[in-house]
């Protein structure tokens, strides 16, 4: 394979790219079903994260938040007058430091830290409070010190907020569209132009076009992947961990996308394939639309090593150790998926 064809060959494929109507999908849907979600749900205007904390020392944990944009910081007296406003709604987390919390911390002394949780708060507000708490504490001490963060739930903790449900749905969409549609339509059209044959008759060979539309798809994926969530104000703690199971998708989704587009003759196939395949690219996302469904049977789906690295990430703050069983499920689809495009496309190339 030569690296200087695949780039005149991905330089080309940008070039058309506007021209192609998928293309230009791939970039608009991920944003206007968000801008559309977000007004029918009422969150695209929402708060920023509110913290309460009770002060009973002179921590220095309290001005370092209130220097936070993303944070809405908001100091109460007693500890009933901060488990009234987190039943209440008023902040999203509350927490109560000990007289003594700084010294403690600074001295790596064992600390308990309580830490109070309005039910209805969103997923995303809580992860941002919590590795916010883990940074400042940090910060203060100038290590990491052992504390443990006691949590206690209060008010009624309603069903997971639409906006929870629906981001899977929305960050899904953003890497197929981008990554799998991209590429298989590209295809497609080479051959419905009969500029694959003509172009397979130079030196250029088969794997250095898949690599390039591939290449492009996966750019285009892993942005408008990117985009949504930003949007979606849902980048989580981790940005290096999040970008990593982006681009895995992305590499998935445009495996995805070869394979249909070496295999499939004409445009109006291809839709029709993609129409039968739905229900099995986008079950997932589904099941995290309706949490009555068992989440298992996500588990079943190949494109849920896909969103759930994704998912654990923005909304629950996992660390790279709790994704790692997915990520190496989805390291091992993605190469038994090259795989059989290498095995498809040389077929092909011996047929032809």
């Amino acid at each position: 394979m030569n690296l200087r064809r695949v780039l005149v060959l991905l330089g080309k494929e940008v070039v058309r790219g506007p021209r192609n109507f998928i293309f230009i999908l791939a970039f608009l849907v991920p944003i206007l079903l968000t801008l559309v979600f977000s007004l029918l749900f009422g969150t695209w205007f929402s708060d920023r994260a509110k913290l309460g904390i009770v002060d009973e020392g002179r921590s220095e944990l309290p001005l370092l938040a209130a220097e936070i944009d993303s944070l809405i910081v908001k100091e109460y007296e007693t500890s009933v007058e901060l488990t009234d406003a987190v039943s209440a709604g008023e902040v999203d987390v509350g927490v109560i430091l000990p007289s003594d919390f700084d010294n403690r911390i600074a001295s790596r002394e064992s600390t308990e830290l309580k830490a109070y949780i309005w039910g209805e708060s969103l997923l995303k507000y809580r992860a941002v409070l919590g590795t916010t708490l883990v940074a400042l504490i940090r910060d203060i001490a100038g290590q990491a010190p052992p504390v443990e963060i006691l949590t206690t739930t209060l008010g009624e903790a309603q069903a997971l907020p639409w906006e929870d449900r629906l981001l899977p749905f929305i960050v899904m969409l953003s890497l197929l569209i981008g990554g799998l549609m991209v590429p298989a339509t590209s295809m497609v059209e080479e051959k419905q132009n009969r500029t694959l044959t003509a172009l397979t008759v130079t030196p250029t060979t088969l794997g250095e076009l898949l690599m390039a539309k591939g290449s492009l798809a996966v750019l285009v994926s892993v942005s408008m992947g990117a985009v949504t969530l930003i949007l979606n104000r849902a980048w989580g703690g981790e940005p290096l961990l999040l970008f990593v199971a982006l681009v895995l998708g992305a590499i998935m989704a445009a495996g995805v996308g070869l394979l249909l587009g070496v295999l499939v003759k004409d445009i109006n196939t291809l839709f029709a394939t993609m129409k039968s395949l739905g229900i099995v690219l986008y079950a997932p996302a589904l099941v995290y639309m309706f949490p009555e469904i068992p989440q298992w049977i996500g588990r079943i789906f190949p494109t849920y090593y896909i969103i759930q690295p994704v998912i654990e990430i923005v909304q629950k703050g996992a660390s790279g150790r709790e994704v790692l069983p997915e990520f190496i499920i989805l390291v091992a689809l993605i190469v038994v998926l090259y795989l059989l495009v290498a095995f498809v496309g040389r077929r092909i190339t011996q047929e032809g």
